[in-house]
């Protein structure tokens, strides 16, 4: 077995530089992956795993920014239903009073007062319905748009999209308004009572469908963070750091740097030998 010894080339000490670069590397990945609790920092780490990853993290975006929509639309159902059950509350008060009227005990003086205070609620329904918005939307009066559609998922398709109605519930488009319930008399009255209770079966069936778009909304919103939950663990799986094998293999790492440097150390003496051989 021959011996080479060279002053030019020192292929052992390259050898040897060239594992403690690599070994490095391994140690500075370590730092980062222990640091952070990410095992995958950036495309270099894992292409394939990267990739996978900002898809997921696209999603979850998406699903968590759907569940504040979808929570702002039960807030706008909710301010609509709101103003629906005051006046649906002033729609039984009108009744009351149309009823009183009917009897044939009222005067003519009662029957004016009676009217006086209907013509109050009257103004009142379309207060209500001229006043209630939600930022800045008018959402019972038809001033604004009929529809509201809700962006409740994290794509384009129309499965992230839901649509629901709002409805106009001034005097005039309930058939209440003040020309429609003069009671200052009895068959007046009777015409009253009828306009009047046509209105409650309106504004009910009305409420009634803004409360299952409510429900639909809670559970549409209960469905998204459980699926946001869901792609977060997974995610996890593929971009957490395992712990314990990374500081297992930190550990390792710095074993062969120390022995790397000590055989670097030792490889870097050889061209000492040759002046040995010389002397």
């Amino acid at each position: 077995m021959s011996v080479n010894f060279s002053v030019n080339n020192n292929s052992a000490a390259s050898n040897i530089l060239s594992n403690l670069n690599y070994v490095q590397n391994n140690i500075n990945t370590s730092y980062t992956q222990l640091s952070s609790g990410n095992s995958i920092n950036s495309a270099a780490d894992n292409p394939a795993g990267y990739a996978i990853s900002q898809q997921m993290t696209s999603q979850v975006n998406g699903l968590n920014t759907a569940v504040q929509n979808a929570q702002q639309g039960v807030s706008l159902i909710q301010t609509a239903t709101g103003s629906m059950n005051q006046v649906e509350g002033i729609l039984q008060t009108m009744n009351s009073l149309a009823v009183e009227a009917a009897n044939g005990t009222q005067n003519t003086a009662d029957l004016n007062n009676l009217q006086s205070e209907m013509n109050a609620l009257v103004s009142q329904v379309d207060n209500t319905a001229n006043s209630t918005q939600f930022n800045t939307i008018h959402l019972l009066n038809g001033s604004s748009s009929a529809v509201v559609t809700l962006q409740v998922g994290f794509d384009s398709s129309s499965l992230s999209q839901l649509a629901f109605s709002l409805y106009n519930i001034t005097s005039a488009s309930l058939g209440v308004s003040a020309a429609s319930v003069n009671i200052t008399s009895q068959s007046a009255a009777l015409s009253a009572i009828s306009a009047i209770q046509s209105a409650i079966s309106l504004l009910s069936s009305n409420q009634a469908s803004l409360g299952s778009v409510q429900d639909q909304l809670n559970y549409r919103i209960t469905g998204l963070q459980n699926e946001s939950q869901n792609l977060s663990n997974a995610q996890s799986v593929i971009t957490n750091t395992n712990m314990a094998a990374a500081y297992t293999q930190f550990s390792q790492n710095q074993v062969l740097q120390q022995v790397g440097l000590s055989m670097l150390g030792q490889a870097q003496q050889q061209p000492a030998a040759i002046l040995k051989l010389l002397s």
